[in-house]
């Protein structure tokens, strides 16, 4: 497997940004830009997203925790602090024992920590094939109505052509293959207890893949965990509202240092 390509921009507190599904490692154009001043920002393409070339074999979530643990360790990284959202998230569970005490803080953004239904990894399981038949639009048709909140579809909607704009950045094997791999994830609730670094959870008030009730109870299970809720947002909140994410970050990092 070579390497995943990654953005690395900035220099201090090394910061970790795992990207939605289904977005590439260009979601986090907003934080690169406002906190390369005060941190060492490193986003990286999960394999067969942008620029990170696909795996022959398709992946777990266990593998892509090694290959983007493998990023940081050929970067020297120390110390770091995990943000992932959606999809990034339940990787982030799986780097959790990986970095031990590496491990400086979580944000944890419109993620959960259960797995899937029966139901929702099926309709995964289809899509995959629908996308490695059709190429990757099919699952941005399916996807971008509930990446946003309404709000931000009324007042922003060429957001939706940026974000399909980086969809077909993406492979069909690629997509195909995180389908599959979100669907097999394991159950990380039994990891929330055991959490003992700073971790912040943030949601969009307007969310519907992963409500806010279901965010801020897996905040309740991690000890100290702070529940951000962020107004007229949806799925995506470092893109529908970058300054409230940002703030909670900014945040996060305070409490850190």
């Amino acid at each position: 497997m070579e390497p995943l390509h990654a953005r690395d921009v900035g220099a201090g507190e090394a910061v970790l940004l795992m990207h939605a599904f289904p977005l590439n490692g260009r979601m986090w154009e907003p934080q690169l830009a406002a906190f390369r001043d005060r941190a060492r920002l490193i986003a990286p393409d999960l394999p067969g997203f942008g620029l990170s070339p696909a795996r022959a074999i398709g992946p777990t979530l266990e593998d892509y925790a090694d290959d983007v643990l493998a990023v940081l360790d050929a970067r020297g990284v120390g110390r770091v602090v995990v943000v992932g959202l959606s999809m990034g998230g339940y990787i982030g569970f799986r780097l959790v024992e990986r970095l031990g005490t590496r491990l400086a803080g979580m944000l944890l953004a419109d993620t959960r920590a259960g797995p899937d239904s029966e139901e929702q990894a099926l309709r995964r399981h289809e899509l995959a094939a629908e996308v490695e038949a059709e190429g990757v639009d099919v699952v941005a048709d399916e996807y971008l109505p509930k990446l946003l909140g309404l709000t931000t579809q009324r007042t922003r909607p060429t957001l939706l052509d940026d974000l399909r704009a980086i969809i077909r950045e993406n492979t069909p094997a690629g997509v195909a293959g995180a389908l599959r791999a979100l669907a097999g994830r394991p159950d990380s609730t039994p990891l929330l207890p055991r959490l003992r670094c700073h971790v912040v959870c943030v949601v969009g008030e307007e969310d519907v893949i992963t409500p806010p009730d279901v965010v801020c109870a897996m905040a309740t299970q991690i000890p100290g965990a702070r529940a951000v809720a962020v107004p007229l947002s949806g799925h995506l909140t470092n893109l529908e509202s970058p300054a409230a994410f940002n703030a909670a970050l900014a945040g996060l990092l305070d409490a850190i240092g």
